[in-house]
């Protein structure tokens, strides 16, 4: 099976946090925080045939990779978490769950309750 949609997220708690909400094959590659822009090419060249979503925290560090990000990757889609809680594994799975979903991603109905 292909994977169509490749989600970029600073770290790996971020990942943890995203990929049991998800119901469909989407790979999540880790940035592991600040990235250069040669590395960043480097982490998304596998996957440029995909649709690329980024899902950084609302902070410094996240808007410096949304805007490395959108320089490189214009056509990749910018999924924002609420600022009040600034890092996405401290957003409650159920607002990832619709982020996620008005994103068109398939998620888990549970989450959605």
């Amino acid at each position: 099976m292909t994977v169509e949609k490749c989600i970029i997220v600073e770290g790996r708690s971020d990942m943890l946090k995203l990929a049991p909400i998800i119901s469909e094959d989407v790979q999540i590659v880790c940035t592991n925080g600040t990235i250069s822009e040669d590395a960043l090419l480097e982490l998304i060249e596998p996957y440029e045939e995909c649709k690329l979503y980024t899902f950084f925290d609302a902070d410094k560090s996240g808007e410096r990779l949304r805007n490395l990000t959108k320089r490189i990757y214009s056509e990749a889609v910018h999924l924002l978490i609420p600022r009040t809680y600034i890092e996405v594994a401290n957003v409650p799975s159920k607002v990832l769950a619709q982020r996620l979903r008005e994103a068109r991603f398939s998620v888990h109905k549970r989450y959605l309750v």
